[in-house]
């Protein structure tokens, strides 16, 4: 009974952090009649209701959402407990900024893979900013300053940015040799999607600075669509200087105005203070922490 208890309340977690009875199923290999089932024995075990469920999603009850918080506890100190007697296990769930997971993260995590094979990750890899405390994310690696008073941030690194162009808009365009020119030209705006403002670029030559705060042609909230449309030549674009290196070496895009230094957005790891860290989840904070700091575009 306690074996099959726990393998309900794993079933529970997974729902919960999926949103979706189907989703369970297939990340645990198990059919979906053996996790409704799994379901309907625990909420009979406790004599509550845990789960809403609509014909789109499936979310905690009240009652759900306290016993969540519990179980999910208990799993993750079953799992550190397992660890400790042979080697790291489990899974760690992590957020982090667009840039940051294709030019650094991912392309590194073979070596992660390698040290720690029994550590399931779980990335999440966009602009939004999630509530880690909400949605029982572990960690994450967030871009700009961290206000929120329940978390702990510590400072990994830096994105650093370069405006771009593709030769092509270059050659039909205006003279781009001043900052001065830049009014002339077509420029792309990148839109926070959280908030929905547009991420504003100053500029710095010594003691002189510029902000770039003309009317943008276009503006995206897609990290990917925005250095997309640099790519197809629809104008300038401010990107991080590390997800602009592939497409400088095969010259799709070209940098401007060089002598000028762009600000960079300080990037920091934050977890939940209320929360300890397990071995697995320290495991890859110290890892992810020494690539910043071993990588010269980002450290």
């Amino acid at each position: 009974m306690a074996f099959d208890r726990l393998e309900a309340m794993r079933a529970f977690c997974r729902i919960v952090e999926i949103g979706s009875f189907v989703g369970a199923a297939e990340a645990l290999g198990v059919p979906k009649t053996t996790i409704s089932g799994q379901i309907q024995g625990l909420e009979a075990h406790l004599g509550m209701k845990l789960l809403h469920r609509t014909t789109r999603r499936v979310s905690p009850t009240a009652d759900g959402a306290a016993y969540y918080e519990g179980a999910r506890t208990l799993l993750d100190d079953l799992d550190e407990l397992e660890s400790s007697r042979h080697h790291l296990r489990g899974r760690v769930r992590v957020e982090m900024p667009s840039p940051v997971g294709t030019s650094l993260i991912i392309p590194a995590l073979p070596d992660f893979a390698a040290r720690f094979p029994d550590v399931q990750l779980d990335i999440g890899c966009g602009e939004r900013v999630v509530d880690i405390v909400q949605e029982g994310i572990d960690c994450a690696l967030r871009g700009g300053p961290v206000a929120d008073q329940d978390l702990v941030a510590r400072l990994v690194g830096n994105m650093r940015f370069c405006l771009c162009a593709a030769p092509g808009y270059l050659a039909a365009a205006p003279k781009l040799a001043t900052v001065e020119d830049l009014p002339a030209h077509r420029y792309l705006g990148f839109v926070f999607a959280a908030t929905g403002r547009q991420h504003i670029q100053t500029l710095l030559r010594g003691e002189q600075r510029y902000i770039i705060e003309q009317q943008a042609a276009m503006r995206f909230n897609s990290a990917a669509a925005y250095i997309a449309s640099g790519v197809a030549g629809l104008g300038i674009l401010n990107i991080p200087r590390a997800e602009a290196a592939p497409h400088l070496r095969s010259g799709a895009l070209v940098e401007v105005l060089p002598d000028w230094q762009l600000g960079s957005m300080p990037i920091s790891l934050v977890y939940p203070y209320a929360r300890r860290l397990s071995a697995r989840v320290r495991a890859f904070t110290d890892w992810a922490t020494a690539l910043f700091a071993n990588d010269p575009l980002w450290r």
